[in-house]
This record gives C-alpha cells, structure tokens and sequence, in this order.
C-alpha cells in the first residue's frame, strides 16, 4: 500500500509528462476498440447492403454477378426477364410482395432504375431500414423521377429540375433522351448504400424514353389509385431482374427451386444475404487490413509508452537515489515503477474506452449516412475485452523494462549524473 500510494504520489508531481503518455495510450486504445468495431460491424452492414429480400431473380448467370447488377449497379446480366414469366412467378402462393426493376440507362454516370412504387414500400437495407424522403415524395406520373441523396448532392439537383436521361452504363453516352426531360420530385434520404447513387423512375418510362408507347395511352389523371399505378408499370415486354419477399422461408426454398428449374426460360433465383455473405469471403483481404492495422496502433502506442518511461528514468536517477539513501531496496524501486506504469495503462485504457463510445455516439450517424455502417452500441464483447487485456499485460511487461534498469542503480550512480 505505502509504494501504491507513493507512486500515486509521483506520477502526480510528474502529471504533464504522465497525461501526455496516458493521452498517448487512451487515443491507441480507442482506434483499436473503434478499428475492430468498424471491422465488424462493416461485414455485418455488408451483409446488410440490402435486407429484408429473401429472392432476387435475373437471367440465368453466375449468383455474384447477379448480385453486383441488381444491388450494386456494377456490370450487367447478359440477358432480361420476360414480363410473362414475372408475372406468372409473383402469382404464385406464398408471394407477399415483388419489386420489377430495369436497369440499362444513366444519368451523367449515375444509374437509372425504373421500377414501381413497391420499391419504395418494400426495400430494405441495413437492419430493415425502409428508405424516407429528406424531400418531395414518389413519382406520381410518368415523367417523375427520385433521386438517390448522393446524386442530389453531387450534381446539386433541387426539387422541379429537370433531368435528361442517357442511354447505357457509365459516364459517357451517346445518346441522350432529350425528347422525354424528367422533373425532380423527391429526394430521399442517405442510406449509405447503392440506393444513393440511383435516380429512380417509373418502370413505364422505360420504354417511354426508349421509344414505345407503353406509358402514352393511359390517363395519368385517372381517379382510382389502381389505375394510376398502373399506368407507372405500363406493359414492358421485359426487365432486368426482380426482388421477392414472402409470407414463410418455406416459400422460398420451394419458389427458388421451381425458378431455377423453370423451362420457359433460364432463370436463377438467389438468396441475397448467402450470395452477399459469399462476396464479402472474396474481399477477406479488407479484414486482414483492418486487422494489421490494429496491430500497429497498439504497437506504436507502447513503443511510445517505453520511450516516454525510459525518457522519464534518466531525469528521476537522483530521486531513486535519495530513495536507496532513505532504506529503499533495489526490489522496492523495481516494484514502484512497475506499478507506476501499470496505473498508467489501467487509467490509460479507461480513458480510451470512454473516448470510444464517445465516438460511437457522435460519429455513427455519419457512418450509416455516408458509409453505409450500422454501429451497433453495445457493452464490451468477451473479445473486446480480451484486446484491452492484452493492453493491459503489455503495458505492464513494457513497464518492467524501465523498472529493471532502476533495480540495477547504483547510490553513486545517482548521486552523480554525468552531463
């Protein structure tokens, strides 16, 4: 108790150079706790890019590339549903719910997905977020389009502008719809996912812009509210893919069976949360990144710590002295500044852990909205904990370093620094 107290006592005469080595080791437990939090919750968020989704079903092609094309707007399938065997696939028992989507045009390299209003009501990402507007509503007529939070604020799109739309992926087109301009209606809300870098118009449109009259024959003025919706899908003859939700997993094992083996044409049917599970196994590289860095900070942070004690030994040579004169033993000094440096890494790691959840408090909004992350607040894991341990044990062997050279020092040696 009395060295406890006295290294108390001593790391308060010495508290600048003691808050800058805490301060050191609280900032490296925070990016650790942060980095692997990050680390987890991005896989899970990952795996979350679209949920609530049990089938999406394309042309028959590998599962990943249906995936990239349909959530992630990247490539393209080589071939489209028909819109027969949509609806004959929808109709079947168990369906709760389906969203078309036709996918082939751009906007100044923004993709362009027609669909309906059950996108709206039924998509899902993160942990079943729906999407919300941040302005404006759905289309409600043929030529309305709702603009993904990303593509409203990089091209700077207000509600009423209006929009042109291209032919073809990517951001260079030579062929622009100039004859059928779309008004900005709506502008939803960030969701960190490929849902932000998407204009959205009605399915009917589609063919519009492409040059049939699908959408020109009906009354976008109609009063019933099926009549208007049905004027937004107009009659396409095909689309890129489509999302399914039903009433029981059962349902979708049975449809997702009967879709693969479907002989009108070739379909795959995929379960997004396996197939996203299965992309993020190809980008394990992403995690051992994460990993190593977390590695570093720690590292780092405790060479710090050595260098600071070792730095702080060699200015307290003549204290140690007086302390041999006193009655001090070589073991006691050993034992005094191994526990000087073990309640600079206890004080260390608590600060640390509090400036992380301070973190997470103020910085998990901006991650879902801009990165896509879902930070789950919760207490400490088992592994969480074991990290901050293995702090703790290193900081203490870090400590004995410092603390065995002090053992080794002489009376004379003390009393007479060399300059």
């Amino acid at each position: 108790m009395i060295l406890a107290k006295l290294a108390y006592k001593s790391l308060l005469n010495r508290r600048t150079s003691v808050l800058l080595t805490l301060f050191t080791i609280a900032i490296s437990v925070m990016l650790l706790l942060s980095v692997e939090r990050i680390r987890i919750d991005a896989k899970s968020s990952f795996s979350n890019t679209i949920s609530g989704t049990d089938l999406i079903v394309g042309a028959r092609t590998g599962d990943i590339q249906l995936l990239l094309s349909s959530v992630f707007r990247i490539g393209h399938t080589n071939n489209n549903v028909s819109w027969q065997s949509y609806e004959y696939i929808t109709s079947q028992r168990g369906v709760k719910w389906s969203i078309p989507i036709s996918l082939g045009d751009s906007h100044k390299g923004q993709a362009v997905l027609g669909t309906t209003l059950d996108y709206f009501s039924h998509y899902r990402f993160a942990k079943k977020q729906s999407l919300s507007f941040n302005k404006g509503h759905a289309f409600n007529a043929i030529n309305e389009v709702v603009l993904g939070n990303d593509v409203a604020t990089a091209l700077g799109y207000k509600l009423n502008d209006s929009i042109v739309i291209s032919h073809g992926m990517g951001n260079t087109s030579f062929h622009h719809h100039d004859d059928n301009p779309f008004k900005v209606v709506g502008i939803l809300n960030p969701t960190g996912t490929p849902v932000d870098k998407t204009l959205h118009i009605p399915l009917a449109a589609i063919d519009l812009i492409h040059g049939n009259n699908s959408g020109d024959d009906h009354d976008h003025d109609h009063d019933h509210d099926h009549d208007e919706h049905n004027s937004l899908i107009g009659h396409p003859k095909q689309i890129t893919a489509f999302l399914m939700g039903f009433k029981s997993p059962l349902y979708t094992l049975q449809i997702r069976r009967n879709i693969n083996q479907y002989k009108k044409e070739a379909l795959l049917g995929i379960m997004p949360t396996v197939t996203l599970k299965e992309l993020w196994q190809m980008l394990a590289i992403v995690e051992k990144v994460l990993m190593l860095f977390s590695a570093v900070i720690v590292l780092v942070s405790l060479l710090g710590m050595l260098t600071s004690l070792l730095a702080n030994l060699s200015q307290r040579r003549r204290e140690l002295a007086i302390l041999r004169s006193v009655g001090a033993r070589p073991w006691q000094l050993f034992t005094l500044i191994s526990i000087e440096s073990l309640f600079t890494t206890l004080l260390g790691c608590i600060v640390g852990c509090a400036l992380y959840y301070l973190a997470l408090f103020t910085g998990g909004s901006y991650l879902q909205s801009h990165a896509g992350i879902s930070v789950n607040i919760a207490m400490l894991s088992s592994y969480e904990l074991t990290l901050i341990g293995v702090i703790m044990i290193a900081g203490f062997i870090i400590g004995l370093i410092p603390a065995t050279r002090a053992y080794f020092y002489s009376l004379s040696d003390g009393m007479s620094i060399k300059t």
